[in-house]
């Protein structure tokens, strides 16, 4: 973008530039419904009709949440590791998620955001499904109702995005780790392509593969929720994103993927991670996301 394509705001201090007459430049999170269901990109906005916003304060100054995300599209590689080389990268006061002993899950994801609260930006992410703080369970009653429920919890170890208020807000908002990078995602019925780029704009993760036959969901059909933990201000939080599934396939055991691992902190995430086989692969072509702030959450010690 050109100098007159943007405009700056600031954020907790930082000064960070969005689109002119975006979203965001509008209307500050606040947006209005009814003029973003006569985007044509956007199937409709019955879903966030239910779900009033609040005025919060964050380390990023009075924010409204959620995050409203309109139209979204997403890929997931879910791949097994073993538990102990998970926990060389999990903070002691969490576990991993086994789906047999010894044995948890990692993850893979791209996001693409076309229509949203802070405009149109993408994402890539390593994550580790974890257990729900303060677990008191067994690890596979964890996963029976983690997966029974459809709400998982993750601890993300690198979360790169395209955008400065992305950045910003993850970051110093939520405590993610981000930072900024060239990022391109592109979902679609037929093909799921992504590539995210290291400092020297080689090569960090890239993704290829032929996009799952999808099935058509009714808004607020099929709900799915994810809790993520991180450390903000030297205390643990927890954020809850809900997702509403619009249209979405899942291929097990895929077949014809390629992912990329080349050099970047992405890529260094995941080899220590050490995954030992990919089980299945999910594409979200149509969706729509509620991301709320993160609130402070108790840990076992």
């Amino acid at each position: 973008m050109v100098a007159s394509d943007v405009v700056e705001v600031d954020l907790g201090g930082h000064l960070v530039t969005v689109p002119k007459g975006g979203l965001y430049d509008r209307f500050r999170m606040r947006t209005d419904l009814d003029e973003v269901e006569r985007d044509p990109l956007v199937s409709s906005v019955d879903f966030f009709r239910k779900l009033p916003k609040i005025e919060v304060d964050s380390a990023i100054g009075p924010t409204l949440t959620p995050n409203f995300y309109y139209r979204i599209s997403t890929a997931r590689l879910v791949m097994l590791a073993r538990s102990r080389d998970i926990r060389t990268r999990l903070p002691k006061e969490l576990a991993p998620l086994e789906v047999a002993p010894g044995i948890g899950v990692v993850s893979v994801m791209f996001f693409r955001y076309d229509v949203c609260d802070i405009d149109f930006y993408t994402e890539a992410a390593v994550g580790i499904a974890v257990r729900p703080a303060r677990h008191g369970k067994l690890g596979f009653a964890d996963l029976a109702s983690s997966l029974a429920n459809d709400h998982l919890h993750s601890y993300v170890l690198s979360l790169p995005v395209s955008t400065q208020i992305a950045q910003v807000r993850g970051h110093d908002g939520y405590g993610f780790p981000k930072w900024v990078t060239e990022l391109d995602v592109s979902i679609g019925f037929d093909r799921t392509v992504a590539r995210v780029a290291n400092d020297a704009g080689g090569v960090d993760v890239a993704l290829s593969a032929a996009t799952p036959r999808q099935v058509k969901y009714e808004t607020g059909e099929r709900v799915s929720t994810l809790t993520s933990y991180t450390s903000l201000g030297g205390a643990w939080h927890s954020t809850l994103s809900q997702t509403n599934v619009l249209s979405a396939g899942t291929m097990r055991f895929p077949r014809g993927v390629d992912l990329e691992v080349g050099q970047g902190k992405m890529a260094d995430d995941l080899r220590a991670l050490k995954p030992i086989k990919t089980i299945q692969f999910d594409v979200v072509t149509e969706g729509q996301l509620a991301l709320h702030m993160p609130v402070p959450v108790s840990m076992r010690g």
